[in-house]
């Protein structure tokens, strides 16, 4: 049977539904390639990095790098890079985010205020207004009990562990914010900051006089390892 063979009525309605889709596809402009090949190699990483998968999350960190250079737009890029800072905020690895220092020249408001807020620097009212509103309260907290409540009301796992990762650079992580990093590590199976916050735990317990605590903590580290990445 041919086209010219098909109802005329099938043939309108098959016309109308396809306008119908064209309409709805056509209601907003089509999301740009570049961004859709960024975002999804940016959340690839981050998981794997947060998994433990360090090749992995380096080639997608790179594909990401690689879709957003095809803007020619620093400003995107130091984006992406306080992104992978973030990860490795919440895995309570020390500042070192020399790819973004690279792009600070270039980059906007809101990323250099969340650069000095991840490296653990004080920021005027101002600066804080920039950052994402979940870390707001915690970056003009005046008291080391005001910042940990901030961090335990966190509904975000990873905001949760990117502000803990910020009071630890500051000196201000307490045994409960540490504790609230370990079980939101644990809860989401991120491997890599489950081991960083244990390894703090278990710092402070040896420091504090505790083999036995350390020794626990040191029986659970085991555990987790046992679940790296070949």
């Amino acid at each position: 049977m041919t086209a010219n063979a098909i109802p005329w009525t099938g043939r309108t309605a098959a016309a109308a539904t396809l306008c119908l889709l064209l309409a709805a596809c056509s209601s907003q402009p089509p999301t740009p390639a570049w961004q859709m090949d960024s975002h999804g190699a940016s959340q690839r990483a981050l998981e794997a990095y947060l998994s433990g998968n360090q090749r992995v999350a380096t080639l997608e960190w790179q594909h990401a790098r690689q879709a957003i250079a095809r803007t020619g737009q620093p400003a995107r890029m130091a984006r992406l890079e306080l992104l992978q800072c973030a990860a490795q905020t919440a895995s309570a690895m020390p500042w070192d985010c020399p790819r973004f220092e690279a792009l600070r020249t270039d980059a906007a408001g809101p990323e250099r205020a969340y650069a000095a807020y991840l490296a653990g620097q004080t920021l005027d009212p101002v600066q804080a207004a920039l950052l994402p509103p979940a870390q707001q309260a915690l970056a003009l907290a005046t008291t080391d009990a005001a910042a940990a409540a901030h961090v335990l009301q966190l509904s975000d796992p990873l905001a949760r562990l990117v502000a803990a990762g910020v009071l630890l650079r500051r000196s201000q992580a307490s045994p409960a914010v540490v504790q609230a990093a370990v079980d939101t590590a644990s809860q989401q199976g991120w491997r890599r900051p489950l081991l960083a916050w244990l390894g703090v735990q278990r710092q402070w317990a040896e420091q504090g006089g505790q083999p036995d605590v350390a020794a626990r903590i040191r029986r659970r580290m085991d555990l987790v390892e046992q679940g790296a990445a070949p």
